[in-house]
């Protein structure tokens, strides 16, 4: 199937499709080289990377909960010089958009780690920031505007790549926290990172994830992460790219009316390792049923007091 309507820009890469996978669902993106067309999607957000190698957290690292799950991972990953003297070098003949999330303990580590990954073959560097900031008392980077800001004016400084801020939804207010990231220099958003969770274990009196409370992502967290694309979409003029309990076509559409330029698919791929194909073939189908020529004619739409055709 043609993806002629589904080819657009976003941060200066031309993509395929604005089909693209959430960071730590879909590994360095070799995993899924068997039953996807890598070169199709828009981009691979590649497992979270660290300044050194992390074992993770111990433990019970993820539980099945109705629609989604809970995960605790801890950031395993074998760190930034595995990945660049060792990973890059295999994954760059696919001929997919890498693009590189990161985490730090510090906005300095994040200044490093942008600097570090300013090389032929990485598209772009997502900051993940659902972690904390050890120098300012443990406070999470992704709850406070000024410690996210902090961490985008790092970044910016020492990489010429797009710098895409992911946020997280477990603030009062995102549009805060979007505009003080755009105000601080970030390139695009990414939204949403998973909530906070936890499950209990009724037998044991315990809880059952080894790091008591985990992300919770999946099908459930779909209409918490349109409403939040659709908020941030009305505060901020860098593109959006949006995920949350992405499935099927019909579900990114929603983004896309909601906002978001692009879509990222995250939990889905571990029950289903084609999704991402199917999605796009699905927004192809829908285009062409709409009459419409490229994707970008959805971003945004979801206006509450539009009156125009609907059917």
């Amino acid at each position: 199937m043609s993806d002629e309507r589904l080819r657009t820009e976003l941060l200066g890469i031309e993509m395929e499709t604005p089909v693209l996978t959430a960071s730590g669902t879909f590994g360095f993106g070799e995993e899924f080289a068997d039953f996807v067309d890598l070169a199709r999607l828009g981009g691979v957000m590649v497992k979270g990377t660290t300044l050194a190698p992390r074992r993770g957290n111990e433990g019970v690292r993820v539980t099945e909960t109705p629609m989604g799950m809970l995960n605790c991972i801890g950031l395993e990953n074998p760190g930034v010089e595995v990945f660049l003297k060792e990973i890059l070098p295999r994954i760059e003949p696919y001929g997919m958009h890498v693009i590189v999330n990161i985490s730090g303990s510090s906005a300095e580590a994040y200044g490093t780690l942008a600097k570090m990954l300013d090389v032929p073959g990485v598209a772009a560097i997502e900051l993940n920031v659902s972690c904390p900031n050890v120098k300012d008392g443990g406070i999470l980077f992704g709850t406070d505007p000024e410690a996210a800001s902090s961490v985008v004016r790092a970044a910016k400084a020492n990489t010429k790549k797009p710098v895409i801020l992911k946020l997280s939804p477990n603030v009062t207010d995102i549009v805060q926290m979007a505009k003080a990231v755009e105000a601080a220099g970030a390139d695009a958003v990414s939204l949403i990172n998973t909530l906070l969770g936890m499950e209990i274990d009724i037998h044991r009196w315990r809880p059952v994830l080894g790091n008591v409370t985990g992300g919770l992502s999946g099908a459930c967290v779909k209409p918490v992460a349109v409403r939040m694309v659709w908020q941030v979409a009305q505060a901020v003029r860098v593109p959006i790219i949006g995920m949350g309990g992405i499935t099927s076509a019909k579900d990114a559409v929603e983004f896309f009316l909601a906002g978001a330029s692009a879509v990222a698919v995250g939990t889905a791929n571990f029950t289903d390792p084609t999704v991402t194909m199917r999605i796009c073939d699905g927004l192809n189908d829908y285009l062409e049923q709409r009459g419409l020529s490229n994707i970008r004619e959805l971003v945004g739409k979801a206006n509450p007091d539009f009156l125009g055709e609907n059917t």
